[in-house]
């Protein structure tokens, strides 16, 4: 049997629970400037919509008809869109998106994708989680890199995976991995066998058994606190949803000052080939209910200025809907983040409808611009070194 590679051993061992990023260690104690020093408290909330959300309809440029053109069975007509200005709306069942953006906190950015796109599932979200296109097989994400420079610096930065089966390459670094929570009243590090930890003197300095002995430590005190967490409720209007129950425990978590600032969630099931409008209208209510219900428990805890919330997915779809009334793997796309009120609004510009790369929207903004201003702009992180390039944040964070 062959030998897993470092990353699957790293995901592997973050699934267990035991691995964090530096171990759920206390908060920063150190910053290079004044301007990082009020970054150290910002929580950022990544939440990925996997399989390729289609944000023609989900982002509505309701006003243009080449968008109905292109999309006789499917499109959101004028009527149903949730209009945020002349030229761009809302699909109907974001209600909760529109309060958001009505309270100027709602972002969206237009455009946005990389070079080249790929339009395979696993080829394309491998290039969004690691923020290296020129990798065939990436090794590292964009923020384990990030984490692992921070470990080196001599700061932590706490992260978790929220529901998932595994850690996500974007959380992975070189040394360092986070734990994936999938119900609070399963974490549970403290049992007697999960307490022995491998000494120095049988683990090389350069180990994967040495990193696991200094994570291991202080991730286990960080595992009581979590489990105390579990006799609470901060249900709170939380939808009973996949992505409800993930965004109350992330709820939990930050309410209970746990030192994690970064969290990664997933909601699945993007991949509208064929009778699209059921489907996604139910995946975007959950998006919208859920995040409605977790911005509120933030917002009743004083806590919304210090949590940005920001969606990713792999690629967007193709323009013209095919012949099943769904929409194929596309390029460009929408994104939207939820962010302290007063940066909202749109960014970037619409990619136009007509004049297309085979089909698919022509991206506007680099993807890693968005990653910039998530580390820079919210987190007070520098990002040149980690994304192999300067990106020019943008003025949503």
């Amino acid at each position: 049997m062959p030998h897993p590679t470092r990353r699957e051993f790293l995901q592997t061992l973050g699934t267990a629970g035991v691995l964090s990023f530096s171990g759920f260690a206390p908060r920063w104690t150190q910053c290079l400037a004044a301007d990082a020093a009020r970054r150290t408290d910002r929580i950022l909330v990544l939440i990925q919509l996997a399989g390729g959300n289609d944000s023609l309809n989900t982002f509505v440029p309701y006003k243009h008809d080449d968008y109905h053109k292109a999309r006789p069975g499917i499109g959101i007509g004028q009527g149903a869109a949730l209009a945020l200005d002349d030229e761009l709306g809302l699909h109907p069942s974001l209600t909760g998106f529109r309060k958001l953006w009505d309270a100027g906190r709602l972002a969206v950015v237009d455009g946005v994708g990389y070079p080249e796109p790929d339009r395979s599932h696993f080829r394309s979200m491998d290039i969004w989680h690691s923020a290296q296109p020129q990798i065939a097989d990436p090794r590292t994400g964009w923020l384990g890199r990030t984490f692992d420079d921070a470990v080196t610096s001599g700061k932590t930065v706490e992260a978790a995976g929220i529901g998932m089966s595994k850690a996500p390459l974007a959380m992975i670094g070189r040394q360092t991995a986070p734990p994936t929570i999938q119900r609070l009243e399963e974490f549970r590090l403290l049992e007697p066998t999960a307490k022995v930890i491998p000494s120095a003197t049988t683990a090389g300095v350069d180990s994967d058994l040495e990193f696991l002995r200094r994570t291991a430590a202080t991730t286990l005190t960080s595992a009581e606190r979590l489990k105390s967490l579990a006799q609470g409720d901060n249900s709170g209007g939380y939808p009973q949803t996949g992505l409800g129950r993930h965004l109350k425990l992330v709820g939990q978590m930050i309410t209970a000052e746990m030192p994690t600032r970064v969290f990664f969630v997933s909601l699945d099931g993007f991949d509208t080939h064929s009778q699209q409008a059921p489907g996604h209208a139910a995946l975007l209510t959950e998006l919208s209910n859920a995040v409605s219900a977790f911005v509120a428990d933030l917002t009743e805890h004083n806590l919304s200025d210090r949590v940005l919330i920001a969606g990713f997915s792999e690629f967007g779809r193709r323009v013209k809907e095919n012949g099943s009334l769904g929409t194929d793997h596309g390029a460009a796309a929408s994104l939207f983040a939820i962010t302290p009120e007063g940066k909202g609004g749109r960014y970037g510009s619409m990619p136009s409808l007509t004049d297309l790369d085979d089909g698919d929207l022509k991206f506007t903004i680099d993807f890693r611009r968005v990653y910039a201003t998530l580390l820079e702009s919210w987190l007070g992180i520098a990002s040149e070194g980690v994304l192999g390039g300067k990106y020019d944040p943008l003025k949503f964070a």
